[in-house]
């Protein structure tokens, strides 16, 4: 029933999609998806402590990727890399990063460090909003990862789509990946 009229009106034809189509193009994507995980090396600050410090955090980080001249091997937007969860560890031993995907071959020096993210399949979901409510967005997404049939592989990555400084806070877009493992 997809097709409801199909006209040729002066050579132009024509074609009304009935109720029942439009409505389909107008539904909202999952709230989630699987990925399948394609490794990549990322340039990033390990930190211990609570997320309070992230401002610090980064700021030390672009100085000290600025300082070696490393800009010019990052192939795509900030992360962070969460090892522990503000649910169910104290904030003095939160363990986390904030990074940059990069070139292979990259060599940072101290304080900066090389990892490699080799997950071979992830959930993802975006989170639209402050960075003080995506633990909603995880949670959910945890939630969402045990529903399908999947358990928590890996630690909970987020990839920085646009810049605080250039939009409000509500504005903000996070990518926020959780890799999986058939239970």
């Amino acid at each position: 029933m997809g097709i409801k009229h199909l006209a040729l009106v002066s050579g132009v034809c024509l074609v009304v999609l009935s109720s029942f189509v439009a409505a389909a193009f107008a539904e909202e994507a999952p709230f989630a998806s699987l990925k399948e995980g394609k490794p990549f090396s990322y340039c990033c600050l390990p930190h211990k402590g609570p997320l309070t410090d992230m401002g610090a955090v980064i700021g030390e980080f672009m100085q000290a990727m600025q300082g070696q001249g490393l800009f010019a091997s990052v192939r795509d937007t900030m992360i962070g890399v969460y090892y522990s969860s503000p649910a169910d560890t104290k904030p003095a031993e939160l363990t986390w990063e904030v990074g940059f995907p990069v070139a292979g071959g990259t060599a940072p020096q101290p304080p900066l460090v090389i990892k490699e993210w080799k997950f071979p399949a992830c959930a993802i979901c975006m989170h639209k909003g402050a960075y003080d409510k995506t633990g909603e967005t995880i949670r959910r997404l945890i939630d969402w990862v045990k529903a399908n049939g999947y358990a928590v592989a890996g630690p909970t990555l987020e990839r920085y789509l646009n810049n605080p400084m250039q939009v409000k806070p509500e504005e903000l877009l996070t990518e926020i990946w959780i890799p999986v493992k058939k239970k």
